[in-house]
């Protein structure tokens, strides 16, 4: 989850909601280092480089913040659009979330997390359905439960939602 600069121009990102075998999805448990109080879990992913496109982006993201790799991406399941207060700056982000699939849970590359992943990541953690309904954390979104279920029984929207926070 790079840093974003405090402009009109939302920042652009790609996320992936990946699913192992047993249909558990993998989040990243972070926290803003200027409010330790403030922490969420969310899907793998963050900011486009230069010249990079959504798919790119979603696949490098998930390598450097998990060590696993992925040659493609399943469909399209959101755009989110958020608007948030991080490291006491405002921030606006559009993010596109992929659907990806693994039967590798462990790391296959080095980590690369960026300086501010450092300072804010705390865990990863693979999350079955029925336990991210129990959660009382903060997720982004915070719909997220009720979306892997309707992935899960073959309910999703077959054209991508729209996610505004």
């Amino acid at each position: 989850m790079p840093a974003s600069t405090s402009t009109a121009t939302p920042r652009i990102g790609a996320r992936v909601l990946l699913l192992d075998r047993d249909d558990r999805v993998l989040l990243i448990h972070a926290l803003d280092p200027t409010d330790p109080a403030h922490h969420w879990w969310e899907l793998p992913g963050g900011g486009l480089d230069e010249g990079e496109d959504l798919h790119t982006a979603a696949r490098r993201e998930l390598a450097e913040e998990s060590g696993i790799t992925l040659t493609a991406l399943g469909r399209k399941l959101w755009v989110r659009e958020s608007r948030f207060r991080y490291q006491d700056r405002d921030h606006h982000r559009i993010e596109h979330v992929f659907l990806g699939r693994t039967s590798i849970t462990a790391p296959q590359v080095s980590l690369q997390p960026t300086e501010n992943e450092k300072a804010g990541l705390i865990e990863r953690r693979w999350w079955a359905a029925d336990e991210l309904r129990q959660c009382r954390d903060k997720l982004l979104p915070a719909t997220l439960p009720a979306h892997l279920d309707d992935l899960l029984a073959d309910r999703f929207s077959p054209t991508p939602l729209t996610l505004l926070d």
